[in-house]
């Protein structure tokens, strides 16, 4: 069974930094991207950024230059290192995995996996 821990959060002054990490186990495919999303309360769940096996990432405009994405393909380990917080960053931040493997058909099947969370606070 895939397992995603998330690891890192807690409380951070205005203009501070965290960073998360993400480990993933339990499956014998490869991930095929590796992500994090956030829930603030009162709000629906947003993509924050992903990253893709090959290296490819996409960030929300809201914390683009200020977030970093990075990975280790080996461990299937994910981090995101947060600087110039914010107090809207203030938020649950959740792991996202996609595991990929090839049919025999030639197409790929994907399977999705999401950590518990771990919260996020940004004092002012």
């Amino acid at each position: 069974q895939v397992q995603l821990v998330e690891s890192g959060g807690g409380l951070a002054q205005a203009g501070g930094s965290l960073r998360l990490s993400c480990a993933a186990s339990g499956s014998r495919f490869s991930i095929n991207a590796l992500g994090w999303y956030r829930q603030a309360p009162g709000k629906q769940r947003e993509l924050v950024t992903t990253i893709t096996s090959g290296g490819s990432t996409n960030y929300a405009d809201s914390v683009k230059g200020r977030f970093t994405i990075s990975r280790d393909n080996a461990k299937n380990t994910v981090y995101l290192q947060m600087n110039s917080l914010k107090p809207e960053d203030t938020a649950v931040y959740y792991c996202y995995a996609r595991y990929a493997r090839v049919l025999e058909s030639g197409s790929y099947t994907y399977n999705d996996y999401w950590g518990q969370g771990t919260q996020v606070t940004v004092s002012s």
